[in-house]
């Protein structure tokens, strides 16, 4: 048995399966690991989310800020963006059942015999790996009540809090928990969020730096993969945390980790449009 972990997808269904078949991956005994942004932008979001849904007994994922957002428009929290690619999931059939999976997944993920945690952006320097599981747990029980989770999804967006204080509570203390684990790049050493900046390392403002260069980070002892920073390109040297989004819907290429043996594989991302009629077709999942 083999465990793999994956860069971000964002609707990118054909290199996803290139990957596999190089590595020849097989559900029934092999593991893959996703780093959250499964769909949007990319031009198959919804065979993507059908793929991964017949495969789900063999995944571990967390959410990204774009799984939160189609969560949000599926529940008619948040409207389309131009540059959303979502509509074909909500027209379709089998919709419900697949929102339904979706949020069911974690925003942290911890390995325990690997000692390695599973994030879409990242962990803030301040908390440690029992804090931060405490945190999403917290967000992850809003978002599987059926009562809360209109709430959440209404009051998810947005950039403050910047910083965590203990006192926060309702929308507001897992506001900013999300942000934390699903939109972070840089932050102060105390975890003062800065959300506008999206370039590479040298894009830092004056006082922040990325989250995982401080080494008084809390979780500094823990292996760590995330994707989200697809600027980054794959090029992060800081000790045990592993930078997966190489940017595949942008033009890059999506990346696979082997979590045992550490080689990577990659494939470029030649984006196949969602008209195309040969572009891979998936089966809609049964009902649940």
């Amino acid at each position: 048995m083999s465990t793999y972990a994956v860069g971000d997808l964002q609707g990118c269904l054909q290199p996803l399966q290139c990957l596999l078949r190089e590595v020849a991956f097989e559900p029934s005994k092999d593991k893959l690991w996703l780093v959250g942004d499964l769909v949007n932008r990319g031009p198959q979001s919804l065979e993507t989310l059908r793929f991964l849904y017949a495969m789900r007994d063999s995944l571990t994922c967390v959410l990204g800020n774009h799984d939160l957002h189609l969560l949000a428009v599926a529940h008619n929290i948040e409207r389309l963006k131009k540059s959303d690619t979502l509509q074909e999931i909500l027209d379709a059939p089998d919709c419900a059942a697949l929102i339904d999976w979706l949020r069911r997944q974690k925003l942290l993920h911890y390995d325990a015999e690997r000692d390695c945690l599973l994030v879409h952006a990242g962990i803030p320097p301040q908390w440690t790996l029992a804090k931060a599981l405490k945190r999403a747990a917290e967000v992850e029980a809003a978002l599987q009540d059926e009562q809360r989770l209109p709430l959440f999804l209404d009051g998810m967006y947005g950039n403050q809090p910047t910083l965590w204080d203990k006192d926060l509570h309702g929308v507001t203390r897992l506001r900013v928990i999300t942000n934390y684990f699903t939109r972070m790049r840089f932050c102060t050493p105390a975890g003062e969020l800065e959300l506008k900046s999206k370039e590479g390392l040298d894009s830092a403002p004056p006082g922040f730096a990325p989250w995982f260069s401080y080494p008084e980070r809390k979780t500094r002892t823990h292996k760590i993969i995330f994707g989200h920073w697809a600027a980054l390109e794959g090029q992060c040297t800081a000790a045990n945390v592993i930078a997966l989004d190489t940017g595949c819907v942008w033009g890059g290429q999506m990346t696979l980790l082997n979590l045992d043996s550490g080689e990577k594989h990659q494939c470029r991302c030649a984006a196949t449009p969602a008209t195309d009629p040969a572009a891979t077709r998936a089966t809609a999942p049964a009902s649940q």
